[in-house]
């Protein structure tokens, strides 16, 4: 029998660590079992798997879930373990496994923890968190994507650009932008299987982060507008740069579509003009926007 370890950390969370010996293979099996539950329970959902996966990136790191609750602190040396009361090793692994499993759940909580820090700007920004639904971490995203529906038959589109700091002339690196648009009949189409923002948003939604000089390039079909007509095709857009909260954009829209009210002119529009003129060449129209981070954007310190 061995006693139970309770510490307080910040803000009175309690950590339970359990200690307990297992043969290393034993510990390997098990953890590349739930990764692999988990990276496809993540997928099945259609949410970023990264701070969940990030977790489970090596069997010897602690383990966070619900409520900041430390639940096992795993030691690489000896692969040992400090438990609160004797257990079994069956009774040891399930809390390991549900964990795994279960750190999806948790990717919501996650992301806000990682933002903590952020200014809040843009004021409210329905969707908006489906910037964190992808797959791919941020860190791994590079200045180009490719849409789902680019092979099928449609119009082709490359949507391409520069992001500028405020000031509008230096290139800004590192920002990630997120677009969701309809399919060839003006719907946003689902698999039947999707979760969190992607059940409105549908799959024909990418993301990209800026190179060195602040470059993005979608490549997608252009979209078609909403069944019925009345509004004009249009790609929707988020952006998320480091130190600040996610916030929308106006959206792409393409000049000449007839459902676009002749002279309408953009006003005041977010990040920049988004009435934009395709330019065809090789079968491939090329639509290119240039965006100003904070522009006309509320409560955006300048």
């Amino acid at each position: 029998m061995e006693e139970i370890q309770k510490t307080k950390g910040r803000e009175a969370r309690e950590e339970i660590y359990f200690s307990y010996r297992l043969p290393f293979f034993l510990l390997e099996i098990n953890y590349k079992t739930a990764l692999k539950k988990n990276t496809e329970r993540c997928e099945a959902q259609g949410i970023h798997a990264y701070h969940s996966t990030f977790l489970l990136n090596s069997a010897f790191c602690q383990l966070d879930i619900a409520r900041d609750v430390n639940i096992c602190n795993i030691v690489k040396s000896g692969a040992k373990f400090k438990q609160t009361k004797t257990m079994n090793r069956k009774t040891l692994l399930a809390p390991f496994l549900f964990i795994a499993l279960n750190s999806c759940s948790q990717q919501e909580s996650q992301s806000a923890r990682m933002s903590e820090k952020d200014i809040a700007v843009g004021g409210s920004c329905e969707g908006c968190e489906a910037i964190f639904e992808n797959l791919t971490p941020f860190e791994r995203l590079n200045e180009v994507d490719t849409l789902a529906d680019f092979n099928l038959d449609g119009p082709k589109l490359l949507i391409t650009g520069i992001i500028y700091q405020p000031d509008g002339k230096t290139p800004a690196p590192g920002v990630v932008i997120y677009i969701y648009h309809t399919d060839q009949k003006g719907i946003y189409p689902t698999k039947g299987n999707e979760k969190g923002w992607a059940k409105r948003h549908g799959y024909l939604r990418g993301w990209v982060k800026t190179d060195s000089q602040g470059v993005y390039k979608f490549y997608t079909l252009q979209p078609a507008p909403y069944p019925g007509g009345g509004n004009p095709a249009h790609v929707h857009a988020t952006v998320k740069e480091p130190g600040k909260t996610a916030y929308w954009i106006d959206d792409f829209l393409f000049e000449g579509d007839p459902f676009l009210p002749a002279g309408k002119k953009p006003g005041n529009p977010r990040g920049g003009n988004g009435i934009l003129k395709p330019i065809m060449e090789n079968g491939l129209s090329t639509m290119t926007r240039n965006i100003t981070l904070g522009l006309n954007v509320p409560d955006y310190p300048l």
